[in-house]
């Protein structure tokens, strides 16, 4: 007995969701079985059961029909958000688990694309996904959209990561598998197909789409959201993505599944240490799916005894009193110019230019090398920051001005359309060929041909040092000519950080990479030695 606070009816004349509501001194709990009751009775009248929603006008909960427990919401859906999860009531279990060749071939990439589906037969609504840099989480991630969609679990879907480039290189992956669906890459400046199936995105564009009072989306417009590279600093700076849009998720990481923090497993609703899969660097290298390291730990006396300002020349006075100045200015350097500088505060900021010059110099002399070893492999120097890496730049052209200008170049968010350079420096047969980054290279590129790491810079947290690590592990064939694939990468590290996390050298020694013209002179030079011998003189 009694009336329904508020019934939302179809087009077709048939309900498509029952709201009680309940006063905002009560919880809304207390209208839960209220709502159940007006359900049956509107199945029983129109033969189609509505969505129940209960409310205290705090708090929004859900109950959809498909079998999952009730849910709180951020808003309610729209009419065609209803339509949508009515009709997937008649869906069954995901029980084609056929993945397409084409997108993933690897039998643990197939294990991890079963293990998140079972997880999603379950009831679960999220999912999480451990795999080492370059073993294939986004190729993974297209064929759970492709199962899913396969399945009619899903239909619309939404891929965030943390930078434009990320969401490009992802974009161009899926429309190239999965050419037959629509796509929308959000911009905050171009136009969008916002009815495309699947939707590409930064954090922050989503959060400018919804933090409106005229939101461009629904809660209910995606089905899935996929997040790459998914961690505790995502869910704290961007939460409210996740609160406002109703929809299945499922994170990727790289992360080793014991470094994943404990909010994230809270937030997949997940045991500490047991995502749905984990498939990690060890594994990987020993499977023959990525390369290992030759760590090659480097240092200076400046990065062990600091700098004693009147052991200096009046050039590094001034170059000192410069760099007093430019981090004062940022916040980062306290005193005066005229004082020492601590071995710790190196580590802080690394601009002697003695030191710049002893890192290039090692990096040219011993980095490993292709074109018959006569030109240095794709190489990241990773820099402190923006000032640190512009002296880097400077330096590399002052000490080897034979490359030209685009040889060496700083890539960081200060660089306008850096993103082209990331496209280029991707591009094996393009320049530049050593890229100067400051955290835009840090994740997410995918580099094959990179076989040199510098390290130029501490690192204190072993989530981001084992993704810096990661762009230099994966495969490339015929990298130093037809049959000679890529079997390792160098780690030049000037700041301590692999003895920082327990890594050594991998037990390979850290022999240099002899040039091809070094080789001939060698050779003539050996020739010369034994042409002297007796037996190869002439009688005067």
């Amino acid at each position: 007995k009694g009336y329904a606070d508020y019934v939302l009816f179809g087009s077709n004349g048939k309900p498509l969701a029952v709201v009680e509501a309940k006063r905002t001194s009560k919880s809304p709990d207390a209208g839960k079985h209220q709502a159940e009751l007006y359900a049956d009775c509107l199945e029983a009248k129109y033969g189609v059961r509505p969505v129940i929603y209960y409310t205290n006008g705090f708090e929004t909960y859900i109950i959809d029909g498909l079998g999952y427990p009730p849910r709180r919401l951020y808003s309610f859906h729209t009419a065609t958000d209803l339509e949508l999860m009515i009709q997937k009531r008649s869906r069954h279990d995901i029980n084609d688990f056929k993945v397409n060749g084409k997108i993933t071939d690897r039998d643990y990439q197939k294990m991890s694309i079963k293990a998140v589906c079972e997880h999603f037969n379950k009831k679960h609504r999220k999912g999480l996904i451990v795999m080492a840099t370059g073993t294939g989480k986004t190729r993974v991630a297209i064929s759970l959209v492709d199962i899913l969609t396969r399945n009619e679990w899903v239909k619309n879907a939404l891929f965030l990561a943390d930078r434009t480039s990320l969401v490009n290189q992802a974009h161009k992956n899926f429309v190239k598998l999965l050419p037959n669906m629509t796509t929308c890459v959000l911009s905050d400046d171009s136009d969008h197909d916002l009815n495309a199936r699947l939707t590409f995105s930064t954090y922050q564009t989503m959060i400018n789409h919804i933090d409106t009072e005229d939101k461009t989306f629904s809660v209910g417009r995606f089905d899935l959201i996929i997040i790459d590279e998914a961690h505790r600093s995502i869910f704290g700076k961007y939460g409210a993505i996740f609160n406002y849009f109703d929809s299945l998720l499922i994170g990727l990481t790289a992360t080793p599944r014991d470094e994943v923090d404990r909010s994230t497993y809270e937030i997949f609703e997940m045991e500490q240490g047991e995502p749905n899969f984990a498939y990690e660097l060890e594994e990987a290298v020993a499977d023959g799916y990525l390369v290992n390291y030759i760590g090659i730990k480097r240092g200076s006396k400046i990065m062990r005894e600091g700098i004693k300002y009147d052991e200096l020349s009046p050039e590094e006075k001034a170059q000192l009193e410069k760099v007093f100045e430019y981090e004062r200015i940022n916040k980062a350097l306290e005193g005066e110019p005229g004082r020492d500088i601590a071995a710790s505060e190196i580590f802080t900021y690394i601009f002697n230019d003695d030191t710049i010059s002893h890192v290039l110099q090692d990096l040219m002399s011993n980095g490993l090398k292709i074109k018959g070893s006569e030109e240095i492999g794709k190489t990241i120097i990773f820099a402190y920051n923006h000032r640190h890496a512009e002296m880097i730049v400077e330096k590399f052209n002052k000490l080897f001005p034979e490359y030209g200008p685009d040889y060496c170049a700083l890539i960081d968010n200060y660089v306008t359309y850096a993103d082209d350079l990331i496209d280029k420096f991707a591009d094996k047969n393009k320049e530049p060929q050593i890229a100067v980054s400051v955290d835009m290279l840090d994740t997410g590129i995918d580099v094959p041909e990179v076989i040199n790491l510098v390290f130029f810079k501490q690192i204190r947290s072993k989530i981001k040092f084992m993704q810096m690590v990661g762009r230099g592990t994966r495969l490339c064939k015929d990298l130093f000519g037809p049959g000679k694939d890529k079997e390792c990468f160098y780690i030049f590290d000037w700041c301590g950080n692999l003895d920082y996390f327990g890594k050594g050298n991998e037990g390979v020694g850290t022999k240099a990479t002899i040039s091809l013209t070094e080789r001939i002179f060698n050779l003539r030079s050996e020739i010369a030695y034994y042409l002297q011998a007796e037996e190869y003189q002439e009688d005067p």
